[in-house]
């Protein structure tokens, strides 16, 4: 929200006033509270009028310093609150020399100098990172009496900023008004289903500002040099997180709010839905699986979406049985195919649904201040909003879900949750501003505890739509409703790249687009595009999205990459254990990637999966795409050829291809099977070895299905000698593939033979040693 008129003067009707000097300060050992003067106090008199801003200053965690500012105290406590994982910081020291006070956390600092105008300054190992300056710390007042807290944080030239949840507008937020607040927009606004309080700049911090409500931040976009953020309010509180680098920002940040479950292996695999308002029965489902199966295109998944149940009844739970008239014997037979099942719910209850009554009775749904149920007509007629502050609601609306279990279910997308009205009266006294943007916590949540306590842990997940600041917790997530473009395609990828900025581990998209029918061209680059992310859906809103339905290229395509991801699960799923271990996006934005890179900065079309891939998607008509690549030796992953960088590339692919590549140095996995993502990967395993200067000495472990370590693999080159052997754990048959090598000299513990790419090695023993041929 803007409250200034340019530089020198405020919007009209707005009253501000900002910390000027601090009048006293008092310390402990670990924290620090400054009153500050809002004007200038040249004598006794200037106390008397005009507000006081109280600054507290604490560390939740090492390299982590929390800055709170109050005016009025005597509020009571408004509820829901962000929970946050604080971790005792032994480092935590608080020092005074002279007029400065300073805080340190690790090797992060907050000083003041009270002698001089306000200004909290953030430092780390000897360099200023950001600072609150002039106009930093305040309060806003409205002609209508709104009160709102605002803060102000410098950026240096240069100086770049990411984040604030899923955005579909371009990567770099300078320029930017963000409002965090859910919506139902769809991806082709600055509106979002998930927003995230939480941006990283490109000089080695980030700041999450700790308040679930509405909050407005200005990325440079009231004062050109700063972030301003402010929400209505008489507190504010944000928290400056040293990295330096993006992966420690993302690490500190998650370690706070919370990091992703690992999500089953299976359901990295293909997903195949019904669509939204196709039409369906058993028949129709068992006719699309028996194509793909019959088209050789590997499927995990198959997904019911909303008219699984009867008209005007969303949610009654219940199957419709005009068109499923046996659920318990159709989920067996989809099982004994070797599929999970997924089934669409939301968190509303049309007044149609037998539900609605029970919960109007029980008390389970949403009432505004006069007792009425809160209703509308949008979406279901009639619909009502289950409570989940409410604990017997919760429990009611988990029962449902466990019955759905025990049928045969095995996850749920749990959309929606996001148009959450703020007229209402919560069971337990949330106030409905700050629960607008927290309800879908719950709701993710209350899915996300049934399915681990039913499951058990790693083989919970859901497909979740709406999520704010910790949901990540909850995987996965998917990026709501596209069009069927290569703009939208465009636009949801930037999503999904800002959502992975924002905390969040795994990302999924409507393969296609969800809005109309693509054309076939657009359909084949999105399955390109949609089996190279985190998590892989086929969904649509009025037409199916079966290959067929297209063209018998669109069944090559499908098939192509649903094999290679299955290939790739070993690395894959490698990288979903960092996201579930650090916090790490599986799909990351080049400048996350090389943040010493300039040239990556403003990167969004093209992106990391995992550390050591790089993928460009084909955005265009003619198979033509530009993108840039980095220092060193890459090579394609499925051609092998190699390209130098840095440099910028111009190429044209047709439907099988797109760019692929393997970082200079890297040894990828690729496992034994293309036929499933849940396998064992320490059988039949290949490394794949590019032999560039960058390759020296490096570890690959790959993973159980457990997420644990099955096998570890060091690759050392010494000269012309490549050697590989386990380091810990034990794989079955396993061989590497050496990359950009016509030939070898000298095998030791295997043997060798050409390959399209350069040589395969197969390992007879725990070593494999070979000298290269010139």
């Amino acid at each position: 929200m803007k409250f200034t008129n340019g530089v020198w003067l405020m919007r009209d009707g707005v009253r501000a006033s900002y910390a000027t000097e601090a009048r006293d300060v008092v310390t402990t050992g670990e924290t620090v509270t400054v009153h500050a003067a809002t004007r200038a106090v040249r004598h006794r008199g200037d106390t008397l009028y005009g507000p006081v801003l109280t600054t507290h200053w604490w560390t939740p965690a090492p390299d982590v310093i929390a800055v709170r500012t109050t005016h009025f105290a005597g509020g009571r406590p408004r509820s829901p609150e962000f929970s946050l994982a604080v971790e005792p910081d032994t480092t935590a020291k608080v020092e005074r020399v002279g007029p400065v006070v300073e805080l340190t956390s690790g090797r992060l600092s907050l000083r003041l100098d009270t002698s001089a105008e306000w200004s909290l300054d953030f430092l780390a190992e000897g360099r200023v990172l950001t600072r609150t300056g002039r106009k930093g710390t305040g309060i806003a007042v409205t002609e209508e009496d709104r009160h709102y807290s605002v803060a102000q944080l410098s950026l240096g030239v240069g100086e770049l900023v990411y984040g604030l949840g899923e955005r579909f507008t371009p990567l770099v937020r300078n320029g930017q008004v963000v409002d965090i607040w859910q919506a139902d927009a769809g991806t082709g606004s600055e509106q979002s289903y998930k927003n995230v309080p939480f941006y990283l700049t490109n000089r080695g911090y980030g700041v999450f500002v700790n308040e679930p409500g509405q909050t407005s931040f200005e990325v440079a976009s009231e004062h050109t040099g700063r972030v301003q953020f402010s929400t209505e309010g008489q507190t504010l509180e944000y928290l400056v997180i040293y990295g330096p680098t993006p992966k420690e920002i993302l690490s500190r940040y998650t370690a706070l709010l919370g990091r992703p479950a690992l999500p089953p292996a299976w359901s990295f695999g293909l997903w195949l839905s019904t669509s939204f308002t196709t039409s369906y029965d058993e028949e129709t489902v068992t006719g699309f699986i028996e194509g793909m199966r019959d088209r050789s295109i590997p499927l995990s998944v198959f997904h019911f979406d909303c008219f699984w149940m009867r008209e005007y009844q969303w949610c009654d739970f219940e199957w419709d049985p005009a068109v499923f008239p046996d659920p318990p014997g159709m989920l067996r037979r989809l099982h004994d195919r070797g599929l999970r099942v997924s089934v669409w719910i939301n968190p509303y209850i049309g007044q149609k649904s037998p539900l609605f009554e029970e919960g109007l009775r029980e008390g389970y749904l949403l009432r505004r201040p006069n007792g009425d149920v809160w209703q509308w007509d949008l979406w279901q007629p009639g619909l009502a909003i289950v409570d989940f502050t409410n604990p017997a609601a919760r429990a009611w609306y988990s029962d449902k879900l466990r019955g759905l279990l025990a049928m045969g279910v095995d996850c749920f997308k749990t959309d929606f949750g996001e148009r959450i009205p703020t007229d209402v009266v919560y069971h337990d006294g949330s106030d409905p501003v700050r629960m607008h943007n927290y309800y879908t916590h719950l709701f993710n949540q209350t899915v996300f505890e049934v399915l681990r306590e039913q499951r058990g842990d790693g083989e919970a997940v859901v497909f979740g739509r709406s999520a704010t600041a910790g949901g990540q917790r909850f995987p996965v997530h998917w990026g709501g409703d596209s069009e069927s473009t290569f703009e939208s395609m465009a636009e949801s990828l930037r999503g999904g790249l800002s959502l992975g900025l924002s905390g969040f581990g795994f990302w999924s998209h409507d393969i296609g687009g969800f809005e109309g029918t693509p054309d076939p061209g657009v359909f084949k680059r999105w399955l390109a595009f949609g089996l190279l992310s985190s998590h892989s859906r086929l969904h649509g809103s009025r037409s199916y999205r079966v290959p067929w339905e297209f063209d018998e290229e669109s069944v090559e395509v499908a098939r192509f990459f649903t094999e290679l991801k299955c290939r790739l699960m070993p690395y894959l799923y490698g990288a979903a254990g960092q996201a579930a271990d650090h916090g790490w996006p599986v799909m990351r934005s080049m400048g996350f990637g090389f943040p010493d890179d300039p040239a990556c900065d403003y990167l969004d079309r093209q992106y990391l999966l995992g550390d050591d891939l790089l993928v460009a998607p084909v955005l265009s008509a003619d198979g033509e795409v530009e993108y840039y690549v980095p220092s060193g030796r890459w090579t394609h992953l499925v051609t092998g050829e190699p390209m130098e960088g840095p440099g910028w590339r111009r190429e044209r692919h047709g439907f099988l291809g797109l760019p692929v590549l393997v970082r200079p140095g890297a040894v990828v996995p690729l496992g034994g099977r293309s036929d499933r993502p849940d396998y064992d990967y320490t059988r039949g395993l290949t490394l794949r070895v590019g032999w560039s200067p960058e390759l020296t000495r490096t570890r690959t472990a790959v993973p159980t299905l457990a997420g644990e370590t099955g096998v570890e693999f060091e690759t050392t080159r010494t000269g012309a000698t490549l050697t590989v052997r386990v380091v810990a754990g034990a794989a079955a048959g396993w061989r590497v593939l050496v990359v950009g090598v016509a030939a070898v000299t000298a095998v030791r513990g295997g043997t060798w033979e050409p390959h399209e790419q350069g040589v395969l090695l197969s390992a007879t023993g725990a070593e494999l040693s070979v000298v290269v041929a010139d």
